[in-house]
């Protein structure tokens, strides 16, 4: 497969800082999508959309390699997701408990998703700006790596659980597969498991490990990108592809279309928030 054709100039941006960034700078903190909404437009497709920013640099008949329309919401579809990550009276959003084995993980009928990545990719630090809106959520933060030694269950009112999965690679618990493995396979109101990737180093050996044990147990996942923030423009769209070019042909499982996040200035949040109320079944776009 051809690497996909960039725009005449591109090589500029490898020393250019991120663009992305320099338009969420000023948003370094919880939006409320209502506000988001006042953004002119370019910024607002920058922001909520961080795929079709990357996009304009490529060309025309090369674009179509970032799946940019697999998940598609309105802007009304993304404003209604939004309410379910919001903390009201009705809508209880918490910390639920903590387990290290599946038969002591809470028995929820709801659906679920689960979050798992390497040390130090900025899983919880993703959690949390999920959850932004809730701001009574406790969601622990460390910079040391591997923080995370158990499962982490939150539940997000009546309409479905998230887990915070321990991180695999540097300081990862000495039971780690089993844990995470077992939980995989048998968790059965499971909906999705995002697999957690930095978009500064891209795919690590680590990574490969994980998402060879999706592949083999036929799970439904998708690939967040984190960090976006941390890098030039041209250095972020070379990650980007390079990814979007294993998930296309190394993959099975994996839900085509990426998701590039930063939890610093929230861009791609407010998506990943849509995605998620999407394949829990209550936001059918």
């Amino acid at each position: 497969m051809a690497a996909p054709a960039l725009l005449p100039g591109l090589g500029r941006l490898f020393e250019m800082p991120a663009t992305l960034v320099h338009v969420s700078r000023a948003y370094s903190k919880p939006q409320a999508f209502t506000e988001v909404l006042q953004l002119p437009k370019r910024q607002l497709t920058k922001f909520v959309f961080p795929l079709q920013e990357l996009q304009r640099h490529l060309l025309s008949d090369s674009s179509s390699d970032l799946h940019l329309k697999t998940f598609d919401p309105s802007l009304e579809d993304i404003a209604r997701a939004e309410s379910f990550f919001t903390a009201t009276a009705w809508n209880r959003i918490e910390y639920l408990s903590s387990a290290v084995h599946l038969d002591h993980a809470p028995d929820l009928p709801r659906p679920e998703v689960c979050f798992i990545g390497r040390s130090n990719v900025g899983k919880s630090s993703l959690i949390k700006a999920l959850f932004s809106l809730a701001p009574e959520v406790e969601v622990r933060v460390s910079k040391k790596p591997g923080h995370t030694k158990k499962m982490n269950f939150f539940k997000v009112g009546k309409y479905f659980t998230l887990v915070d999965m321990p991180g695999y690679g540097y300081r990862a618990p000495e039971d780690f597969v089993d844990m995470v493995e077992t939980y995989l396979k048998e968790r059965k109101n499971l909906m999705r498991t995002f697999l957690l990737v930095d978009s500064v180093v891209g795919i690590q050996k680590a990574d490969s490990i994980a998402i060879e044990m999706c592949e083999e147990l036929a799970l439904p996942y998708a690939m967040v990108l984190t960090k976006i923030d941390k890098s030039s423009m041209g250095h972020l769209l070379k990650q980007v592809l390079q990814i979007q070019k294993f998930v296309n042909t190394k993959t099975q499982g994996c839900f085509p279309q990426l998701f590039p996040v930063s939890a610093v200035t929230y861009s791609g949040i407010h998506l990943l928030r849509c995605f998620i109320a999407n394949i829990t079944g209550h936001l059918k776009t």
